[in-house]
């Protein structure tokens, strides 16, 4: 259970410190002029459109959750994916540019749909492809479920299980060093000393990455930045007690499922599964890649995404 509970935070923690590596980790620093609309609760929802040309409109589910989407522009993979597209990023309620929760509203995975569902509306669509990463992945089949007339393609990306609890976790199997160097860190850590949040993040980072150059690279520009733990821990709380299990066969649009071959944060079995579970659906693995396979091999990723969205 306390290996499980690492495993946990560092799923949250790579996120919070993933956002603030994109200025260094990106060919550029991503300049936004996104815009905002009216959620439930009296909150807003920050999006931001990218690319161009002629080909369905592609919205992209960060992971998370309890973070913004920024960390979404590392590399080139969707700069390249938006030459024939618009590419949608947006800030999930309670995240970065969408502001924080106002006093009393709730952060639950139906609103999390409920304002994915607003955007697409707001944005005048009648269908849109969905890609979904890590948690996102999760939320992406969600919204699919709830509302599949909308969606023309679906893109899972190292994707949470359907199931969030049977997410298989392999740091304490592939790097128990790492995991006890990380434990030292989790006392003060949890009474909020950030110098040991910040040496924990790190550790866990160095887990993720096929390459070691690209894991330093990024580990390079990490720096401070604001994660919102409440709406991590609000969401994670509700997602617990859903099964996405038995709406998978019910997908009936062209469903694309990716992995890395070593993703350390979600076992490539928990891909396997979603694949096997989707009828029709594709399966690829990106051999060189862990948890984020759009930042460490994005000409492969785009080489096996474009096909598929055309």
């Amino acid at each position: 259970m306390k290996l499980m509970r690492l495993a946990l935070l560092a799923f949250l923690s790579f996120f919070a410190a993933s956002i603030s590596s994109v200025a260094s980790a990106s060919p550029a620093a991503v300049t936004e002029d996104g815009q905002t609309i009216d959620i439930s609760g009296g909150g807003k929802l920050y999006y931001h459109i990218t690319g161009g040309g002629s080909g369905v409109p592609l919205v992209i589910l960060n992971g998370g959750p309890g973070f913004d989407h920024r960390h979404m522009h590392i590399g080139t993979a969707f700069d390249l994916l938006g030459k024939d597209r618009r590419i949608i990023f947006y800030d999930q309620r309670g995240n970065g540019r969408s502001g924080p929760l106002k006093p009393g509203q709730s952060c639950t995975l139906a609103d999390q749909i409920e304002d994915l569902e607003a955007l697409r509306i707001h944005l005048k669509l009648d269908k849109w492809d969905v890609l979904g990463h890590s948690w996102g992945g999760f939320l992406s089949m969600a919204y699919s479920a709830r509302h599949p007339e909308h969606v023309e393609r679906l893109i899972i990306v190292d994707s949470a299980a359907p199931k969030f609890s049977d997410t298989i976790f392999l740091f304490g199997q592939v790097f128990p060093e790492t995991i006890e160097r990380r434990s030292a860190y989790t006392f003060a850590d949890e009474l909020g000393d950030k110098a040991a949040s910040d040496a924990s993040i790190r550790e866990y980072l160095t887990m993720l990455f096929y390459s070691t150059e690209k894991r330093d690279n990024f580990i390079a520009g990490i720096h401070s930045d604001a994660f919102t733990k409440e709406v991590g821990a609000a969401v994670q709380r509700d997602i617990a007690r859903f099964d996405l299990n038995p709406e998978l066969p019910k997908f009936k649009f062209p469903t694309l499922v990716v992995t890395g071959r070593y993703d350390i944060n979600v076992a490539p079995l928990i891909a396997y599964k979603i694949h096997k579970a989707i009828p029709g659906s594709k399966f690829a693995v990106f051999e060189r890649s862990g948890h984020i396979p759009f930042y460490e091999q994005p000409d492969e990723f785009v080489a096996v995404i474009e096909p598929f969205l055309k």
